[in-house]
């Protein structure tokens, strides 16, 4: 097996083990798609994982995150991001740790476009990191939303766009994203006040971000009614469908989706 067969399958192996959500869409996709996919989603969930790090200190995650973010800008320099993480090294995920491959496995003529989204998360979330995600208003939530969820939303766009010219709505990308993670927030809400972090509003109630999801997938699905590429159509669908119902099923007093409940709603897409 070559090397770039390697990084290829470790690739997948890494997103099989990182993620839930979308590993069954990417792998759907066509090449050169899933591979650039794969790349943008890994190349996140490393910055993600500095953010979400219950054991780092908030200066280190500022610190390694704002470093990350100017290491971003291309072109890449793998020497100082191997310095950079160097003392954390024993603490800090793989995903995070090979940071290098995921990009040298992306399209040398996409990966810019990548590096850029991804810069642009890393130093979002180092300032919520410093706010202690101290969430107080909408326009905090929608700041917050945009850096963790929306920025996935955008990069997708420009990978559509490079791929087949497919052209979406920037803000209904967005939108797509935030309802996403609005979905999160809901599912999430009792481990993340364990941790002690609130990302709800102030005099926000459950109702309440219950709207916000539904107002941002509403978005999500007019964003989905731009893109005429089915294997496009298809990744796309699989994350949205998940969201709603999952949104449905603790509207309806469930704690989420059962396994077979998710396993149906994937066939139910594929068939289609």
């Amino acid at each position: 097996m070559n090397d770039v067969a390697r990084l290829e399958k470790e690739a997948m192996h890494m997103l099989k083990l990182t993620s839930r959500t979308f590993y069954i869409p990417i792998k759907l996709l066509k090449s050169p798609l899933r591979k650039t996919v794969a790349s943008a989603y890994l190349c996140m969930r490393a910055i993600d994982e500095i953010e979400d790090h219950e054991q780092l200190e908030s200066e280190t995650k500022q610190h390694l995150l704002r470093s990350a973010s100017e290491l971003l800008k291309y072109p890449f320099n793998k020497a100082a991001y191997v310095e950079l993480i160097k003392p954390y090294e024993s603490e800090l995920p793989e995903v995070t740790r090979r940071l290098s491959d995921w990009l040298d496995f992306c399209p040398s003529d996409i990966v810019e476009k990548v590096m850029e989204s991804s810069s642009i998360m890393a130093r979002g979330m180092a300032d919520w990191v410093e706010k202690d995600w101290d969430i107080k208003t909408k326009e905090d939530l929608d700041d917050y939303t945009y850096y963790v969820a929306g920025l996935v939303g955008v990069m997708l766009s420009d990978i559509w766009r490079w791929y087949d010219n497919t052209d979406t709505d920037p803000e209904l990308a967005i939108g797509y994203g935030r309802g996403l993670q609005a979905v999160n927030v809901l599912r999430n809400q009792e481990e993340d006040a364990e941790r002690g972090v609130k990302f709800f509003p102030d005099n926000w109630t459950r109702e309440d971000m219950y709207q916000y999801a539904e107002e941002n997938l509403a978005k999500a699905d007019e964003y989905m009614k731009s893109i005429k590429t089915k294997n496009i159509t298809l990744f796309c669908k699989i994350p949205l469908a998940l969201a709603h119902r999952t949104l449905k099923a603790m509207q309806d007093g469930k704690e989420k989706m059962t396994r077979q409940e998710v396993e149906a709603t994937v066939d139910e897409i594929l068939n289609d």
